[in-house]
């Protein structure tokens, strides 16, 4: 079967060729009033008009249709387009003039003896318009394209984000529920509270975490209410120190944000601290600085080499998507385990 053009029109396409067209006129028809005596520049501006307004549908079949036929595969047919454009771009722009002259819209304010004369003098205005037609096109597609990469990259983000958010839910109720097993485990009359607290947290994180951004009220209080649940488990040896200095209450912050490194304390440092276990919890906003700060109580004989879980790996994620002005730092000692979390909340991409 043989191969053709497939001709489509885009009103789009269409719209911004008439666009540039007219700027391209207006280019031509300064330069008329510049350069041409007052009395002719009306008529000088109809006689580009008309010869503009080929100049621009020819403009259209070049880059749209002529262009994205081209190919090395149909070199012979892809010559003969070329040639048929350079006929219309010279010759037929002369012949244009003639039927504008015919139809008494072209005023003759010079006559050439022969038809190449002509063909010679009004060339240079259609070459100007394949440079300017085309410099354009190239900028605008430029633009476009750079404005579809930056779609891409957010849309690919947020899917990112997502895709995080998915895993961190999950693994913040694996754990929870890890707590309240041992508490029915042991037939502990604190289980149905535990699972009460649970379903609150549930609530929230169903229907208050679904948005891009939650108050720091709300964050506290899921904080609040997570630190009520874990202690449960514990008896009075358990010493939990929280308290924060916010001047904003109502300033948002992503959900969720803060809960990982509550959770990483109570997880990996005071189940597994066997003398007398603590966690503090300090955080500041101020002036757009968000500094979290949570120290716990571990296992003495632990190496001091800060190696990452699953909540710390994905917050560290969250946090390079969000913003651009951030520091997260984990430090193991001796017995004391301390992750401190600095954000310039101005920076949030």
């Amino acid at each position: 079967m043989k191969s053709r053009m497939k001709i489509s029109v885009d009103i789009k396409q269409v719209r911004f060729y008439a666009v540039v067209g007219f700027a391209y006129l207006l280019m031509w028809m300064l330069s008329v009033r510049i350069q041409r005596p007052p009395e002719e520049f009306v008529a000088r501006s109809i006689n580009y008009v008309w010869a503009i307004a080929y100049i621009t549908m020819l403009n259209f079949i070049f880059f749209e249709w002529v262009l994205r036929y081209a190919s090395v595969k149909k070199l012979l047919q892809t010559i003969l387009l070329l040639f048929a454009m350079l006929m219309l771009y010279s010759f037929g722009l002369y012949a244009w003039r003639f039927v504008g002259l015919q139809l008494h819209i072209y005023t003759e304010f010079r006559v050439f003896p022969k038809i190449v004369d002509g063909v010679s003098y009004h060339f240079p205005l259609s070459v100007a318009s394949l440079f300017f037609f085309g410099i354009i096109r190239h900028i605008v597609t430029y633009i476009k394209l750079k404005a579809a990469t930056q779609q891409l990259r957010i849309e690919k983000q947020a899917a990112e984000l997502n895709y995080l958010k998915s895993q961190t839910n999950p693994h913040f109720l694996f754990n929870t529920l890890n707590n309240i097993y041992s508490l029915a485990r042991d037939k502990s009359d604190l289980a149905p509270e535990s699972i009460l607290r649970l379903s609150k947290i549930l609530r929230f994180m169903l229907y208050e975490t679904n948005g891009d951004h939650i108050s720091i009220e709300q964050e506290l209080t899921i904080i609040n209410d997570y630190i009520a649940l874990e202690k449960l488990r514990y008896d009075e040896s358990l010493c939990v120190n929280f308290n924060y200095d916010v001047e904003d209450m109502k300033r948002s912050i992503p959900p969720l944000l803060l809960i990982p490194l509550v959770e990483n304390a109570f997880k990996h440092g005071v189940s597994e601290t066997r003398g007398k276990p603590y966690v503090d919890i300090h955080l500041s906003i101020k002036n757009r600085l968000l500094v979290f700060y949570v120290k716990n109580s571990t296992d003495p004989s632990e190496e001091k080499v800060v190696k990452e879980n699953i909540g710390l790996a994905n917050l560290r994620r969250q946090l390079e998507l969000l913003f651009t002005d951030y520091v997260l730092s984990a430090q193991q000692g001796e017995s004391v385990f301390t992750a401190t979390l600095k954000i310039n909340l101005g920076s949030h991409v």
